[in-house]
Protein backbone atom coordinates (compact mmCIF):
# COMPACT_ATOMS: atom_id res chain seq x y z
CA UNK A 1 0.00 0.00 0.00
CA UNK A 2 1.19 3.53 -0.78
CA UNK A 3 0.54 6.14 1.94
CA UNK A 4 1.17 9.88 1.93
CA UNK A 5 1.43 11.17 5.54
CA UNK A 6 1.09 14.95 5.95
CA UNK A 7 1.65 17.22 8.97
CA UNK A 8 0.61 20.88 8.63
CA UNK A 9 1.94 23.78 10.70
CA UNK A 10 3.91 21.63 13.14
CA UNK A 11 6.29 23.65 15.31
CA UNK A 12 9.92 22.61 15.34
CA UNK A 13 12.33 22.82 18.25
CA UNK A 14 12.84 26.55 17.44
CA UNK A 15 9.08 27.23 17.26
CA UNK A 16 8.95 27.60 13.46
CA UNK A 17 5.75 26.10 11.99
CA UNK A 18 6.50 23.72 9.06
CA UNK A 19 4.34 21.63 6.78
CA UNK A 20 5.90 18.28 5.86
CA UNK A 21 4.62 15.64 3.40
CA UNK A 22 6.08 12.18 2.87
CA UNK A 23 5.55 8.96 0.88
CA UNK A 24 5.54 5.55 2.57
CA UNK A 25 5.34 2.05 1.10
CA UNK A 26 3.93 -0.52 3.56
CA UNK A 27 2.67 -4.11 3.39
CA UNK A 28 1.20 -6.76 5.64
CA UNK A 29 3.87 -9.12 6.95
CA UNK A 30 3.74 -12.72 5.73
CA UNK A 31 5.45 -14.44 8.68
CA UNK A 32 3.02 -16.76 10.44
CA UNK A 33 3.01 -15.03 13.86
CA UNK A 34 2.97 -11.49 12.41
CA UNK A 35 0.29 -12.45 9.88
CA UNK A 36 -1.83 -13.68 12.82
CA UNK A 37 -1.32 -10.32 14.55
CA UNK A 38 -2.40 -8.47 11.38
CA UNK A 39 -5.51 -10.66 11.13
CA UNK A 40 -6.32 -9.91 14.75
CA UNK A 41 -5.99 -6.15 14.15
CA UNK A 42 -7.63 -5.75 10.74
CA UNK A 43 -9.88 -8.80 10.08
CA UNK A 44 -13.26 -7.55 8.84
CA UNK A 45 -11.86 -4.12 7.77
CA UNK A 46 -11.40 -2.98 4.19
CA UNK A 47 -8.19 -1.68 2.64
CA UNK A 48 -9.10 1.95 3.22
CA UNK A 49 -9.61 1.34 6.94
CA UNK A 50 -6.20 -0.33 7.15
CA UNK A 51 -4.60 2.62 5.29
CA UNK A 52 -6.22 5.13 7.69
CA UNK A 53 -4.89 3.29 10.78
CA UNK A 54 -1.33 3.05 9.43
CA UNK A 55 -1.44 6.63 8.07
CA UNK A 56 -2.49 8.09 11.43
CA UNK A 57 0.27 6.17 13.16
CA UNK A 58 2.91 7.48 10.71
CA UNK A 59 1.62 11.07 10.96
CA UNK A 60 1.73 10.91 14.79
CA UNK A 61 5.37 9.80 14.80
CA UNK A 62 6.23 12.35 12.09
CA UNK A 63 4.67 15.15 14.15
CA UNK A 64 6.48 14.11 17.34
CA UNK A 65 9.86 13.94 15.59
CA UNK A 66 9.36 17.38 13.96
CA UNK A 67 9.08 18.92 17.42
CA UNK A 68 12.54 17.65 18.39
CA UNK A 69 14.50 18.93 15.34
CA UNK A 70 15.49 22.34 14.05
CA UNK A 71 14.46 23.66 10.65
CA UNK A 72 18.05 23.34 9.38
CA UNK A 73 18.22 19.66 10.46
CA UNK A 74 14.92 18.87 8.76
CA UNK A 75 15.58 20.79 5.54
CA UNK A 76 19.26 20.08 4.95
CA UNK A 77 19.27 16.36 5.87
CA UNK A 78 16.00 14.92 4.68
CA UNK A 79 17.35 11.39 4.41
CA UNK A 80 18.37 11.35 8.06
CA UNK A 81 14.98 12.81 9.04
CA UNK A 82 13.11 10.12 7.02
CA UNK A 83 15.34 7.39 8.50
CA UNK A 84 14.56 8.61 12.01
CA UNK A 85 10.80 8.56 11.32
CA UNK A 86 11.02 5.05 9.86
CA UNK A 87 13.01 3.73 12.85
CA UNK A 88 10.62 5.27 15.42
CA UNK A 89 7.40 4.24 13.63
CA UNK A 90 8.49 0.73 12.59
CA UNK A 91 8.01 -0.95 16.03
CA UNK A 92 4.48 0.48 16.47
CA UNK A 93 3.21 -0.55 13.04
CA UNK A 94 5.11 -3.84 13.38
CA UNK A 95 3.00 -4.71 16.41
CA UNK A 96 0.00 -4.39 14.05
CA UNK A 97 1.56 -6.85 11.56
CA UNK A 98 2.56 -4.02 9.12
CA UNK A 99 6.06 -3.60 7.64
CA UNK A 100 7.42 -0.23 6.43
CA UNK A 101 9.21 -0.92 3.13
CA UNK A 102 10.28 2.68 2.53
CA UNK A 103 9.66 6.19 3.81
CA UNK A 104 10.87 9.41 2.15
CA UNK A 105 10.24 13.13 2.73
CA UNK A 106 8.45 14.55 -0.29
CA UNK A 107 8.22 18.24 0.58
CA UNK A 108 9.02 20.72 3.39
CA UNK A 109 7.76 24.32 3.41
CA UNK A 110 6.45 27.03 5.72
CA UNK A 111 4.01 29.94 5.52
CA UNK A 112 6.29 32.61 7.03
CA UNK A 113 9.11 32.41 4.41
CA UNK A 114 11.54 31.15 7.01
CA UNK A 115 13.14 28.69 4.64
CA UNK A 116 13.46 31.28 1.88
CA UNK A 117 14.98 33.78 4.29
CA UNK A 118 17.36 31.10 5.48
CA UNK A 119 18.34 30.52 1.91
CA UNK A 120 18.78 34.24 1.27
CA UNK A 121 20.98 34.63 4.34
CA UNK A 122 23.12 31.72 3.30
CA UNK A 123 23.25 33.06 -0.24
CA UNK A 124 24.34 36.49 1.04
CA UNK A 125 27.07 34.91 3.16
CA UNK A 126 28.28 32.86 0.26
CA UNK A 127 28.20 35.92 -2.04
CA UNK A 128 30.11 37.99 0.52
CA UNK A 129 32.75 35.32 0.94
CA UNK A 130 32.98 35.02 -2.81
CA UNK A 131 33.49 38.78 -3.27
CA UNK A 132 36.13 38.85 -0.53
CA UNK A 133 37.84 35.86 -2.12
CA UNK A 134 37.79 37.56 -5.54
CA UNK A 135 39.24 40.79 -4.13
CA UNK A 136 41.97 38.96 -2.26
CA UNK A 137 42.73 36.88 -5.30
CA UNK A 138 42.94 39.98 -7.52
CA UNK A 139 45.21 41.69 -4.93
CA UNK A 140 47.49 38.69 -4.69
CA UNK A 141 47.42 38.34 -8.45
CA UNK A 142 48.47 42.03 -8.88
CA UNK A 143 51.32 41.68 -6.38
CA UNK A 144 52.46 38.46 -7.98
CA UNK A 145 52.16 39.97 -11.43
CA UNK A 146 54.37 42.93 -10.46
CA UNK A 147 56.93 40.61 -8.93
CA UNK A 148 56.87 38.44 -12.03
CA UNK A 149 57.29 41.48 -14.30
CA UNK A 150 60.31 42.65 -12.25
CA UNK A 151 61.84 39.21 -12.36
CA UNK A 152 61.10 39.03 -16.05
CA UNK A 153 62.78 42.37 -16.74
CA UNK A 154 65.84 41.35 -14.69
CA UNK A 155 66.07 38.07 -16.53
CA UNK A 156 65.53 39.81 -19.86
CA UNK A 157 68.33 42.34 -19.16
CA UNK A 158 70.73 39.61 -18.18
CA UNK A 159 69.70 37.58 -21.19
CA UNK A 160 70.11 40.54 -23.56
CA UNK A 161 73.58 41.21 -22.13
CA UNK A 162 74.61 37.63 -22.57
CA UNK A 163 73.14 37.62 -26.08
CA UNK A 164 75.11 40.74 -27.02
CA UNK A 165 78.34 39.27 -25.64
CA UNK A 166 77.69 36.02 -27.43
CA UNK A 167 76.86 37.81 -30.70
CA UNK A 168 80.10 39.86 -30.55
CA UNK A 169 82.17 36.77 -29.82
CA UNK A 170 80.30 34.97 -32.57
CA UNK A 171 81.02 37.71 -35.13
CA UNK A 172 84.74 37.71 -34.25
CA UNK A 173 84.91 33.95 -34.42
CA UNK A 174 82.88 34.02 -37.63
CA UNK A 175 85.35 36.46 -39.28
CA UNK A 176 88.30 34.27 -38.30
CA UNK A 177 86.52 31.19 -39.53
CA UNK A 178 85.50 32.93 -42.77
CA UNK A 179 89.07 33.95 -43.54
CA UNK A 180 90.35 30.48 -42.83
CA UNK A 181 87.49 28.96 -44.81
CA UNK A 182 88.22 31.23 -47.81
CA UNK A 183 91.86 30.18 -47.82
CA UNK A 184 91.00 26.54 -47.52
CA UNK A 185 88.29 26.96 -50.16
CA UNK A 186 90.73 28.56 -52.63
CA UNK A 187 93.26 25.82 -52.06
CA UNK A 188 90.60 23.17 -52.37
CA UNK A 189 89.24 24.77 -55.51
CA UNK A 190 92.64 24.84 -57.12
CA UNK A 191 93.36 21.29 -56.12
CA UNK A 192 89.92 20.27 -57.33
CA UNK A 193 90.44 21.89 -60.72
CA UNK A 194 93.85 20.23 -61.13
CA UNK A 195 92.51 16.89 -60.08
CA UNK A 196 89.49 17.42 -62.32
CA UNK A 197 91.75 18.09 -65.31
CA UNK A 198 93.74 14.93 -64.58
CA UNK A 199 90.57 12.91 -64.18
CA UNK A 200 89.13 14.34 -67.39
CA UNK A 201 92.30 13.35 -69.24
CA UNK A 202 92.09 9.83 -67.84
CA UNK A 203 88.41 9.63 -68.65
CA UNK A 204 88.99 10.79 -72.23
CA UNK A 205 91.78 8.24 -72.71
CA UNK A 206 89.56 5.49 -71.36
CA UNK A 207 86.70 6.67 -73.56
CA UNK A 208 88.96 6.40 -76.63
CA UNK A 209 89.94 2.90 -75.60
CA UNK A 210 86.29 2.03 -75.01
CA UNK A 211 85.36 3.43 -78.44
CA UNK A 212 88.06 1.30 -80.07
CA UNK A 213 86.81 -1.79 -78.23
CA UNK A 214 83.22 -0.90 -79.06
CA UNK A 215 84.13 -0.44 -82.73
CA UNK A 216 85.80 -3.86 -82.81
CA UNK A 217 82.81 -5.36 -81.09
CA UNK A 218 80.49 -3.58 -83.52
CA UNK A 219 82.44 -4.94 -86.53
CA UNK A 220 82.21 -8.44 -85.07
CA UNK A 221 78.52 -7.98 -84.35
CA UNK A 222 77.91 -6.69 -87.88
CA UNK A 223 79.72 -9.73 -89.33
CA UNK A 224 77.60 -12.01 -87.18
CA UNK A 225 74.51 -10.04 -88.16
CA UNK A 226 75.34 -10.53 -91.86
CA UNK A 227 75.65 -14.28 -91.32
CA UNK A 228 72.45 -14.30 -89.30
CA UNK A 229 70.61 -12.28 -91.95
CA UNK A 230 71.84 -14.61 -94.69
CA UNK A 231 70.67 -17.66 -92.73
CA UNK A 232 67.41 -15.93 -91.91
CA UNK A 233 66.85 -15.17 -95.61
CA UNK A 234 67.58 -18.78 -96.46
CA UNK A 235 65.23 -19.96 -93.71
CA UNK A 236 62.45 -17.41 -94.18
CA UNK A 237 62.54 -16.67 -97.95
CA UNK A 238 64.28 -19.24 -100.09
CA UNK A 239 63.17 -22.41 -98.33
CA UNK A 240 59.58 -21.27 -97.85
CA UNK A 241 59.57 -20.24 -101.55
CA UNK A 242 60.85 -23.64 -102.59
CA UNK A 243 58.30 -25.31 -100.32
CA UNK A 244 55.55 -23.12 -101.73
CA UNK A 245 56.61 -23.90 -105.30
CA UNK A 246 56.65 -27.60 -104.54
CA UNK A 247 53.23 -27.29 -102.92
CA UNK A 248 51.83 -25.41 -105.90
CA UNK A 249 53.33 -27.98 -108.28
CA UNK A 250 51.73 -30.80 -106.28
CA UNK A 251 48.41 -28.96 -106.24
CA UNK A 252 48.63 -28.36 -110.01
CA UNK A 253 49.39 -32.01 -110.65
CA UNK A 254 46.52 -33.05 -108.38
CA UNK A 255 44.22 -30.59 -110.15
CA UNK A 256 45.37 -31.92 -113.53
CA UNK A 257 44.65 -35.51 -112.47
CA UNK A 258 41.30 -34.34 -111.05
CA UNK A 259 40.35 -32.63 -114.33
CA UNK A 260 41.35 -35.70 -116.35
CA UNK A 261 39.30 -37.96 -114.10
CA UNK A 262 36.36 -35.55 -114.25
CA UNK A 263 36.59 -35.43 -118.06
CA UNK A 264 36.68 -39.19 -118.29
CA UNK A 265 33.72 -39.46 -115.91
CA UNK A 266 31.78 -36.85 -117.90
CA UNK A 267 32.53 -38.65 -121.20
CA UNK A 268 31.44 -41.94 -119.68
CA UNK A 269 28.29 -40.22 -118.40
CA UNK A 270 27.53 -38.72 -121.82
CA UNK A 271 28.15 -42.10 -123.48
CA UNK A 272 25.85 -43.86 -121.03
CA UNK A 273 23.17 -41.17 -121.48
CA UNK A 274 23.50 -41.43 -125.27
CA UNK A 275 23.12 -45.17 -125.15
CA UNK A 276 20.10 -44.85 -122.83
CA UNK A 277 18.48 -42.19 -125.02
CA UNK A 278 19.16 -44.25 -128.15
CA UNK A 279 17.56 -47.26 -126.48
CA UNK A 280 14.58 -45.16 -125.45
CA UNK A 281 14.21 -43.66 -128.93
CA UNK A 282 14.56 -47.09 -130.46
CA UNK A 283 11.92 -48.47 -128.11
CA UNK A 284 9.64 -45.50 -128.77
CA UNK A 285 10.13 -45.86 -132.54
CA UNK A 286 9.38 -49.57 -132.35
CA UNK A 287 6.27 -48.86 -130.25
CA UNK A 288 5.14 -46.08 -132.56
CA UNK A 289 5.66 -48.28 -135.65
CA UNK A 290 3.75 -51.09 -133.97
CA UNK A 291 0.98 -48.62 -133.06
CA UNK A 292 0.81 -47.27 -136.60
CA UNK A 293 0.82 -50.80 -137.96
CA UNK A 294 -2.05 -51.78 -135.69
CA UNK A 295 -3.85 -48.55 -136.46
CA UNK A 296 -3.47 -49.11 -140.19
CA UNK A 297 -4.72 -52.66 -139.85
CA UNK A 298 -7.69 -51.34 -137.83
CA UNK A 299 -8.47 -48.71 -140.41
CA UNK A 300 -8.18 -51.32 -143.19
CA UNK A 301 -10.34 -53.72 -141.23
CA UNK A 302 -13.08 -51.29 -140.29
CA UNK A 303 -12.85 -48.99 -143.32
CA UNK A 304 -15.22 -46.02 -143.19
CA UNK A 305 -16.23 -46.72 -139.63
CA UNK A 306 -12.64 -46.16 -138.46
CA UNK A 307 -12.42 -42.97 -140.41
CA UNK A 308 -15.71 -41.90 -138.95
CA UNK A 309 -14.44 -42.53 -135.44
CA UNK A 310 -11.37 -40.38 -136.12
CA UNK A 311 -13.53 -37.58 -137.39
CA UNK A 312 -15.84 -37.78 -134.40
CA UNK A 313 -12.83 -37.69 -132.05
CA UNK A 314 -11.51 -34.60 -133.82
CA UNK A 315 -14.83 -32.72 -133.90
CA UNK A 316 -14.64 -31.46 -130.26
CA UNK A 317 -11.15 -30.13 -130.93
CA UNK A 318 -12.30 -28.39 -134.07
CA UNK A 319 -15.27 -26.92 -132.24
CA UNK A 320 -13.03 -25.72 -129.43
CA UNK A 321 -10.69 -23.97 -131.88
CA UNK A 322 -13.64 -22.35 -133.65
CA UNK A 323 -15.26 -21.26 -130.38
CA UNK A 324 -11.99 -20.00 -128.79
CA UNK A 325 -12.55 -16.37 -129.86
CA UNK A 326 -15.98 -16.47 -128.24
CA UNK A 327 -14.39 -16.99 -124.77
CA UNK A 328 -13.26 -13.37 -124.90
CA UNK A 329 -16.85 -12.14 -125.53
CA UNK A 330 -18.71 -11.04 -122.37
CA UNK A 331 -22.18 -10.83 -123.91
CA UNK A 332 -23.92 -11.65 -127.29
CA UNK A 333 -26.96 -9.62 -128.26
CA UNK A 334 -29.14 -10.88 -131.15
CA UNK A 335 -30.96 -8.03 -132.90
CA UNK A 336 -34.17 -9.51 -134.20
CA UNK A 337 -37.79 -8.75 -133.60
CA UNK A 338 -38.83 -12.33 -134.29
CA UNK A 339 -38.09 -14.95 -131.61
CA UNK A 340 -38.22 -17.77 -134.23
CA UNK A 341 -35.32 -16.16 -136.06
CA UNK A 342 -32.76 -17.54 -133.52
CA UNK A 343 -34.19 -21.03 -133.77
CA UNK A 344 -34.08 -20.94 -137.56
CA UNK A 345 -30.44 -19.81 -137.50
CA UNK A 346 -29.48 -22.68 -135.20
CA UNK A 347 -31.26 -25.16 -137.39
CA UNK A 348 -29.55 -23.78 -140.41
CA UNK A 349 -26.10 -24.21 -138.81
CA UNK A 350 -26.87 -27.80 -137.85
CA UNK A 351 -28.07 -28.55 -141.39
CA UNK A 352 -24.88 -27.13 -142.88
CA UNK A 353 -22.58 -28.98 -140.42
CA UNK A 354 -22.36 -32.33 -142.34
CA UNK A 355 -21.50 -30.54 -145.55
CA UNK A 356 -18.73 -28.57 -143.81
CA UNK A 357 -17.28 -31.72 -142.24
CA UNK A 358 -17.45 -33.53 -145.60
CA UNK A 359 -15.61 -30.63 -147.23
CA UNK A 360 -12.90 -30.69 -144.56
CA UNK A 361 -12.44 -34.42 -144.00
CA UNK A 362 -14.12 -36.21 -146.92
CA UNK A 363 -16.38 -38.04 -144.43
CA UNK A 364 -20.10 -37.81 -145.13
CA UNK A 365 -21.87 -37.49 -141.78
CA UNK A 366 -25.22 -37.85 -143.49
CA UNK A 367 -24.50 -41.54 -144.02
CA UNK A 368 -24.33 -42.14 -140.23
CA UNK A 369 -27.78 -43.28 -139.12
CA UNK A 370 -27.79 -41.11 -135.96
CA UNK A 371 -26.58 -38.00 -137.79
CA UNK A 372 -28.88 -38.69 -140.72
CA UNK A 373 -31.86 -39.03 -138.42
CA UNK A 374 -30.90 -35.76 -136.62
CA UNK A 375 -30.54 -33.78 -139.84
CA UNK A 376 -33.80 -35.25 -141.23
CA UNK A 377 -35.62 -34.24 -138.06
CA UNK A 378 -34.32 -30.74 -138.45
CA UNK A 379 -35.51 -30.65 -142.07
Amino acid sequence: MTLQPRCEDVETAEGVALTVTGVAQVKIMTEKELLAVACEQFLGKNVQDIKNVVLQTLEGHLRSILGTLTVEQIYQDRDQFAKLVREVAAPDVGRMGIEILSFTIKDVYDKVDYLSSLGKTQTAVVQRDADIGVAEAERDAGIREAECKKEMLDVKFMADTKIADSKRAFELQKSAFSEEVNIKTAEAQLAYELQGAREQQKIRQEEIEIEVVQRKKQIAVEAQEILRTDKELIATVRRPAEAEAHRIQQIAEGEKVKQVLLAQAEAEKIRKLGEAEAAVIEAMGTAEAERMKLKAEAYQKYGDAAKMALVLEALPQIAAKIAAPLTKVDEIVVLSGDNSKVTSEVNRLLAELPASVHALTGVDLAKIPLIKKATGAQA
